[in-house]
């Protein structure tokens, strides 16, 4: 596991220099507006008034009446916050003059010329004096709220804090949130992250009372285990965080010496990192941009940080009104798509709807309102508030015409505000959410409703997609406290034998065996420890089953000898098994399995297991190690869960041996850091306990030692928090 650069060299200082320093000074300014030069030294003079800017080039010139000086000796005041936008060979001796004139913080812009090796030692360099590093290669710096624009491009205010490793995504994000009346608190280009990585760049967002919500573009999670326990943090405030990463595509796949390695990859754990953080993972831009709109809204609306406590565990039910039939009949597909409900009204709702609309008019769901907008404008107002009071419904979502009356007819626009402020008190006070599809793009009714707290989108699928993205904003999942690795040994070898001991010392159940070189030694143990019918392995197989090196249900002593004879031929193998065949009744079986990931250390799988393990793919992570608590809950997450409480009248499983189980092969792998991969399968699980039927494990082969793993019982790691 990749620990974060420089751990342990300082005490971690705090970001102010970063975003609201009292003095900027631009290394390497121009007043040539084809280089970067120029729209740093421009974005610094556009704060001179809240602190002092000084541009540095030594060349001289002039920027906005701002003499250029020659180097950062000559500044008349310690410049607090350094950009060094220099060729690569400058890029240290700037930074240690800025050292030696008593910055804080540095941020490198500059790319390429260094190894990585040299930006750790510029890292270590710059935080030894207990300053911070932004970068290398990185787009800047941008925070709205204190007049700070370090950054190429353009940035609109808003109540969203971004932190990006691509700075041309960031550009994007911007420009679609300008189209829909939002933008930045505070924009973060995280470049190589040698000093401040993603985790302190949204940890520093929770704090800020202007940011209300963090999105994350991120590619390299560093140490995955912190930003997890940052993500929590950030739910805990009410701050939802909407994370973008690559990884949806099997491009980069790799053949798995294990099923867990065929099952558990980069992006699997990062969505279930998210989902017990009460993060939100996304996949395109415009996805997130949708969702940031919806929930930066509500957050205006209800006066709060971020979406209103609990009101996302109750966005499932949706009420379309429509000024067309066609339009809220799409709209009703596209919110049922996202997998939403849009159910059919109490006949009450139904009735004072109706009271409202032309005989005739659609008083279902979707309701259409039959001309009735154009007929009184306030009908808009008076139908959304029934249903936002109706009880039938968690959210109304009207489509269609409203926000563009005004352009055909001018005189209307007046009208058509007082409706808009009329919507949105209609959502008010009924603790609702609104959301409003339109043709129109800028009016004025629309800037009243945006500026509400009434979100607004251009196409009903956006809407449909960020209403269901807010709906899976759920509370973090249990999770286990911190415990450091507690391994006495080095495993030797990940076979059967070496992990079955190693398995059973933490008290997981297997069938009573032998393990024998030859069919005597194999016939004798039958007779003296196992019994029959007995479990034929060859050992040193990773995939037994499909080599040939399994048999079951084996009988009798003559048995016995053609199947070893059988197995022996086919796989070759000097070592084997001869087991106890274990039949409970209404047995089924699992598989649990734990990965090393690079940046979140050991993650646990289980799923549906067997040979069809692959074929099923049904499975549920989590950050290792367990409670049982959290164990069981992701037996219950599970597709076939039903199986394992009771299906069709069968006895369930015994969840609390199966948890047992579970939590036993997570804190194995802990302890154990020398196992890349751990893999019980299958797990029989059946009313009377859990029992292992086969384990096997992967040595790491960098040659890991059995220390605790970064994270794991440290501070700077932790996973997230049991409550």
């Amino acid at each position: 596991m990749t620990p974060p650069p420089d751990a342990g060299v300082h005490a971690r200082v705090g970001l102010d220099a970063l975003f609201d320093p009292r003095s900027v000074a631009v290394v390497g300014a121009s007043d040539n507006p084809e280089k970067w030069g120029y729209w740093l030294a421009s974005g610094a003079l556009s704060g001179r008034d809240r602190r002092a800017v000084h541009l540095v080039n030594r060349r001289g010139g002039a920027l906005g009446g701002e003499p250029f000086l020659p180097d950062l000796a000559s500044l008349p005041v310690p410049p607090e916050h350094v950009v060094v936008a220099v060729p690569p060979r400058h890029v240290r001796p700037v930074v240690m003059d800025g050292l030696a004139a008593g910055a804080r913080c540095f941020t490198v812009i500059t790319s390429g010329g260094a190894t990585a090796d040299e930006e750790r030692a510029l890292s270590r360099l710059v935080t030894a004096r207990g300053a911070r590093l932004l970068g290398p290669n990185c787009m800047g710096v941008v925070d709205t709220t204190s007049e700070l624009r370090l950054s190429w491009g353009e940035f609109p205010s808003g109540g969203l804090g971004l932190v990006s490793q691509s700075g041309n995504l960031a550009l994007e994000i911007g420009r679609l949130l300008a189209r829909a009346g939002q933008g930045f608190s505070r924009f973060v280009s995280l470049g190589n992250q040698r000093d401040i990585d993603a985790a302190d760049a949204l940890e520093s967002l929770i704090a800020h009372g202007p940011t209300r919500a963090l999105a994350a573009y991120i590619e390299d999670f560093r140490d995955g285990r912190r930003l997890a326990r940052v993500l929590s943090a950030a739910h805990a405030a009410g701050k939802p965080v909407l994370l973008l990463t690559v990884g949806r595509s099997a491009a980069s796949g790799r053949a798995a010496a294990s099923h867990t390695g065929a099952l558990v990859s980069a992006r699997a754990t990062v969505e279930a990192v998210c989902r017990d953080a009460g993060a939100l993972l996304l996949d395109t831009a415009g996805e997130l941009v949708d969702t940031a709109v919806y929930l930066l809204a509500q957050g205006v609306r209800h006066g709060s940080a971020g979406h209103p406590a609990g009101a996302s565990s109750r966005l499932r039910r949706i009420a379309v009104v429509g000024d067309s039939g066609g339009q809220g009949a799409l709209a009703a597909d596209a919110f049922a798509a996202q997998g939403l409900d849009v159910p059919a009204f109490a006949e009450g709702t139904r009735e004072v709807v109706s009271e409202q609309l032309p005989v005739g008019a659609g008083c279902g769901n979707p309701v259409d309102l039959a001309g009735a907008g154009e007929a009184d404008l306030g009908s808009y107002a008076r139908v959304a508030g029934a249903l936002l009071d109706s009880g039938d419904t968690d959210a109304v979502a009207l489509t269609g015409y409203f926000g563009d009356y005004a352009t055909a007819n001018p005189a209307q626009a007046d009208r058509e505000c007082e409706v808009a402020h009329a919507l949105a008190d209609a959502a008010v006070s009924s603790g609702r959410a609104l959301v409003v599809h339109t043709m129109a793009r800028d009016t004025p009714a629309l800037t009243v409703l945006r500026q509400r707290g009434v979100p607004v989108y251009e196409r009903i699928e956006q809407a449909a997609s960020a209403v269901a993205a807010a709906a899976r904003l759920t509370d973090p999942a249990l999770a286990c406290e911190e415990s450091p690795a507690q391994a006495t040994y080095r495993l030797a070898d990940g076979g059967y034998e070496s992990v079955r001991e190693l398995l059973a010392s933490y008290q997981l159940a297997f069938p009573s065996a032998e393990f024998v070189t030859d069919v005597d030694g194999a016939v004798e143990a039958a007779e003296h420890r196992t019994g029959y019918p007995l479990v034929l392995k060859a050992m040193g197989l990773a995939h037994k089953t499909e080599a040939g090196g399994v048999a079951l249900s084996i009988a009798d002593a003559d048995a016995l000898r053609a199947a070893f004879a059988r197995m022996k031929a086919a796989t070759g193998a000097e070592r084997y098994a001869v087991e106890a065949m274990a039949t409970p009744p209404y047995g089924h079986e699992l598989i649990v399995g734990v990965r090393r990931d690079p940046s979140f250390g050991p993650v646990v799988m289980v799923g549906i297991g067997g040979v069809t393990a692959e074929l099923l793919a049904d499975t549920a992570l989590a950050l290792a190690p367990l409670t049982p608590a959290r164990a069981r809950a992701l037996l219950l997450r599970l597709r076939h869960a039903p199986l394992l409480t009771g299906w069709r009248g069968a006895p369930g499983a015994h969840l609390d041996a199966a948890a047992a189980a579970v939590c036993a092969v997570a804190r194995a792998a802990v302890d154990h850091p020398e196992l890349a991969e751990l893999e019980v399968n299958p797990l029989l699980v059946h009313p009377g306990g859990a029992i292992a039927l086969d384990a096997h494990g992967v040595l790491d082969r960098a040659g890991a030692s059995p220390a605790p793993l970064h994270g794991v019982g440290e501070e700077g790691g932790g996973l997230l928090v049991e409550r």
